[in-house]
């Protein structure tokens, strides 16, 4: 098994990202909290590095002190909110997402590291549309996983 990451591997692992995404809202919307927590914990376990130490996480909705994630529970947190040490957090996977799409502006690979930057669009149950402007970084652990070890979301720029 080779540990070189591929351009295939980064696309994949946007869509499962983005697919857990989708059900996480779903999840929430038909079954509750717990539903969707349950989810959101298979899912960073499962996309996120955070077995391999502190992940760079910087979500799009977050600010002040708590602007940066690098421990797992603040990224359940911001993902799933219902958690009082982050009061400002309003879950970002309950938002009701439909749809996630990547497109590429840049990647970089070199062997069991890699990172991606481009745009994520989010569209929700109501047919709204969130572009946000992402970055990945991601490292293959000993079982040829691809891992969440940097993850950067902002809103676009807007020229005043």
């Amino acid at each position: 098994m080779s540990n070189e990451i591929t351009e295939q591997e980064l696309a994949d692992a946007r869509k499962i990202w983005g697919d857990a995404l989708i059900a996480i809202s779903k999840a929430y919307e038909e079954t509750g909290i717990q539903a969707a927590t349950e989810l959101a914990n298979g899912a960073l376990d499962a996309a996120y590095g955070y077995n391999l130490g502190p992940v760079l996480f910087k979500p799009t909705l977050a600010g002040g002190e708590q602007t940066f994630r690098p421990t797992r529970e603040g990224a359940l947190s911001y993902f799933v909110a219902h958690n009082d040490k982050y009061p400002a957090d309003t879950g970002f996977g309950l938002k009701g997402w439909r749809k996630v799409e990547s497109e590429t502006s840049a990647s970089f690979i070199q062997g069991d590291v890699a990172m991606w930057m481009g745009w994520v669009t989010f569209t929700d149950k109501d047919g709204a549309v969130t572009k946000v402007d992402k970055s990945w970084g991601y490292k293959k652990d000993a079982e040829g996983v691809l891992r969440i070890v940097l993850h950067h979301s902002s809103l676009p720029y807007q020229p005043a």
